[in-house]
């Protein structure tokens, strides 16, 4: 069945810098486009990033724009994201999700989360 795990979450200084993983396996990985989200306590979950199946095209939050960074390694069916600058309020669990689209259906899976927390 389909798992997509991430890892790399922590424990950070306002400021400081995490590398997200989040590694995909049983499905073929270059069909689809990745993103990340986040979901910080008593808050919804949101889009974070996006990038297109083979990483042509990248879309952001307004709230990371210049600050967070996605992308992916087909041959590795794994999709990072590079958070730079990190301020207290991008706390949150982040998620990986796959996300296909065909004519009869569509694909959508998530990982487990992982925290990242931003604290002094």
């Amino acid at each position: 069945q389909v798992q997509l795990v991430e890892s790399g979450g922590g424990l950070v200084q306002p400021g400081g810098s995490l590398r997200l993983s989040c590694a995909a396996s049983g499905l073929t990985f270059s069909n689809y486009a990745m993103n990340w989200y986040r979901q910080a306590p008593g808050k919804e979950r949101e889009f974070v990033a996006a990038i297109s199946s083979y990483g042509s095209s990248t879309n952001y939050a307004d709230s990371v724009k210049g600050r967070f960074t996605i992308s992916r390694d087909n041959a590795k069916s794994t999709v990072y994201l590079q958070m730079n600058s990190l301020k207290p309020e991008d706390t949150a669990v982040y998620y990986c999700n796959a996300r296909r689209s065909t004519s009869f259906r569509e694909y959508d899976f998530w990982g487990q989360g992982t925290q990242v927390t931003v604290s002094s």
